[in-house]
């Protein structure tokens, strides 16, 4: 594993890559879940030139998608619910029940919301498009001042 760290509107992004350079992490600073330093492995402000490169466009406002490798480490549920929020447009939002239902499991809000906050890619894996059943921003391991940061910034975006 290597990392880097950029900067961003929402302050310093950390990226991780593994061993053949695909992204497997993207942390907010002083995100929940946070790994310590060693899972980070040395720094290498070479590594994801590609995610440095779209987060970059991103944040001017002129890319809302992302074709990034990644390579997230999780459970066969985590991943189907990681691919579910890539399936939520920019600027839009689902409640934690709606994916569940979406994946054919009504009745695991829950379980979602626990895959969503172990999702290790924030940003590229668009965790903060899911709100409370009411539509009410809630947790996000990144802070929910992020979550409604992105969620605005989504809503001006170039389609």
């Amino acid at each position: 594993m290597k990392h880097r760290i950029i900067d961003s509107p929402l302050g310093p992004l950390t990226l991780v890559a593994d061993a053949s350079g695909v992204l497997c992490a993207l942390y907010n600073d002083q995100q929940k879940y946070y790994p310590d330093a060693a899972a980070l492995g040395e720094r290498d402000d070479t590594i994801a030139a590609d995610a440095v490169t779209q987060l970059g466009e991103y944040f001017a406002g002129t890319r809302s998608a992302f074709s990034v490798a990644t390579a997230a480490v999780g459970t066969a549920f985590q991943h189907q619910v990681w691919a579910a929020l890539g399936e939520i447009p920019a600027g839009q939002t689902r409640t934690y029940g709606e994916v569940a239902t979406a994946l054919g499991k009504p009745g695991a809000s829950r379980a979602v919301g626990a895959a969503t906050g172990r999702n290790p890619i924030s940003i590229i894996v668009p965790c903060h498009r899911l709100v409370g059943a009411s539509g009410a921003m809630t947790g996000y391991a990144g802070g929910v001042q992020r979550k409604v940061w992105l969620l605005e910034h989504e809503r001006t975006l170039i389609p």
